[in-house]
């Protein structure tokens, strides 16, 4: 819809596509990612997000990582640089009037998973 815009952009950040619950060293869950209702972040784990966004915006169109790994290192985030100095749409990323398929993709998580991910987690909360 505004992809003939030169003032706007809507452009998909897929970071959190892939990402795996982070683990501690013993292979459990690191809890530190995760606030004391071990569904949302805590701000360590808002922390890593916000950079994986920073970093998404900066990936050009085609080439977003799908994934964040939770290394909790400041040197992973980057920075706008002299050649691209710019956030990333898909017309500054060399698609412009291109026929770039943005159909709408199948989620890679069944819907199942979801419904049973969410009674899990009222269970694990009542008790």
């Amino acid at each position: 819809r505004y992809e003939r815009r030169e003032d706007f952009a809507v452009v998909m950040q897929p970071f959190f596509r892939n990402t795996l619950l982070p683990l501690d060293s013993t292979g459990k869950p690191d809890m530190s990612f995760f606030a004391a209702d071990c569904f949302h972040f805590s701000v360590r784990g808002y922390a890593e997000m916000a950079m994986a966004l920073w970093n998404n915006m900066l990936e050009p169109v085609g080439e977003k990582q799908t994934y964040n790994n939770f290394t909790h290192d400041r040197s992973k985030l980057r920075c706008p640089n002299p050649e691209k100095p710019f956030l990333s749409t898909r017309r500054n990323s060399g698609f412009g009037n291109s026929d770039l398929n943005l159909e709408k993709t199948d989620s890679s998580v069944p819907y199942w998973a979801v419904i049973v991910t969410a009674v899990a987690g009222v269970l694990l909360g009542s008790l």
